[in-house]
């Protein structure tokens, strides 16, 4: 088929949630590039949003996941999995969790941890102890209850009235989060990195008075590390950053490598509330999927690509910065390890993601202003010379002011 076959097809079948996508259908790909039906090649600089942190048609895991289809996809969880329990174990040995709970994307991971969080305090007697706060400008997920969780009323607006329980706060503002705490708040969730509203980092100070107040207050401490985890800033979870430990974690996206799987991550006190009946899933943590994250975790922790993420992370943004110093439309650079932003002056990026694909890389534009980068963890220096070389091009070429 050629590509209007099948953006005429998509039209006339698929439910428009997308609006009108970039006019590429990639046929395949290998590391960090991809070909399209004309067999151009594309450098992939958003790794499916995050997901493919090892890179398209990992030699490794496409290998094991071939074995793994000629030998069972899926069974039930009324039976043991045996790829389910070593899914388990490997991320509790590497993580400061104690038990875990697989679903198969980050939002139902996200209303894992939600569900998981009322019923801790529910159990302890404490009802009134509900409310959940969150930052605004957050994204965790597209469920009603996790679009309530989200701070953005874009998201929100068209599905009023929505799960009640939520409250939001600006990100790095102590004194608001402060004054949103009630006697009925249970938890306080956030990620510290907000991919979706333009690469915002929660300071240190701040996530470290965010954990104070959970311990006066009797809250659970909620990362929503379905973006931040696997690698991605340079450490297997964002959360290593900064010396404090969760009582829940959430994580999907590069879990399964482009396999669907989510993961709820909880220490034991928490993690005990959830008894059986309380929550379930027909897919989550199949043997297909779990063999998909083991595999991802075995090169993740044994392949150098953490490592890479850490080094390439931060090459990366001195070659950006370069240009930041060049041209005085570049606001900030920011980001950790390989989830990076570039925060233009004026409303461009959208723009400049376009001028880019046509050059053959691929990017992410955040709202107006803000380019993502968000590469597989085995990206090169000569591959992140090559997207910085040809953002220099169009910057050059866009009559922006040179700083002299």
């Amino acid at each position: 088929m050629t590509l209007q076959d099948i953006i005429q097809m998509d039209k006339e079948y698929f439910m428009n949630v997308f609006g009108d996508r970039i006019p590429v259908c990639f046929r395949y790909g290998k590391g960090i590039n991809l070909w399209d039906l004309e067999d151009k090649v594309y450098y992939d600089f958003l790794g499916g949003i995050a997901v493919n942190a090892l890179g398209h048609c990992h030699p490794k895991f496409t290998e094991i996941l071939k074995s793994q289809l000629d030998k069972l996809i899926h069974t039930s969880s009324l039976y043991y999995i045996e790829s389910q329990a070593k899914l388990a174990k490997t991320l509790v040995q590497n993580s400061c969790a104690d038990k875990v709970f697989f679903s198969n994307s980050g939002a139902e991971a996200n209303e894992g941890a939600i569900k998981l969080a009322r019923i801790y305090f529910k159990k302890k007697g404490l009802t009134h102890k509900y409310e959940i706060i969150t930052l605004k400008n957050s994204f965790h997920g597209r469920t009603l209850t996790t679009v309530a969780a989200t701070g953005q009323e874009k998201y929100q607006k068209p599905y009023a009235p929505l799960t009640p329980g939520f409250k939001h706060v600006e990100i790095n503002n102590l004194e608001a989060l402060k004054e949103a705490i009630t006697p009925s708040t249970c938890a306080i969730m956030l990620e510290l990195i907000q991919g979706e509203s333009g690469v915002n980092l929660v300071t240190e100070e701040y996530l470290q008075q965010v954990k104070n107040l959970c311990d006066e207050n009797d809250l659970l401490l909620i990362f929503d590390e379905v973006q931040t985890g696997m690698g991605r800033t340079g450490k297997l979870f964002g959360y290593m950053h900064f010396n404090i430990e969760p009582d829940i974690f959430t994580l999907a996206k590069a879990l399964g490598g482009g396999i669907p799987i989510g993961a709820v991550c909880a220490k034991q006190h928490v993690a005990s509330a959830f008894e059986p009946g309380d929550h379930g899933s027909t897919f989550g943590g199949n043997p297909f999927a779990c063999t998909a994250g083991l595999a991802v975790m075995d090169i993740l922790l044994n392949d150098g690509l953490i490592e890479n993420a850490a080094k390439m992370g931060e090459y990366f943004k001195t070659r950006l910065q370069e240009l930041k110093d060049k041209y005085s439309i570049i606001n900030e650079v920011r980001g950790k390890g390989l989830m990076i932003g570039l925060e233009f002056t004026s409303d461009i990026s959208k723009e400049f993601m376009k001028k880019l694909f046509q050059k053959g890389f691929l990017v992410g534009s955040v709202g107006t202003k803000v380019l993502r980068f968000l590469p597989p963890l085995i990206v090169t220096t000569e591959e992140i010379d090559k997207l910085v070389e040809a953002l220099d091009k169009i910057l050059g070429s866009s009559q922006f002011t040179v700083h002299s």
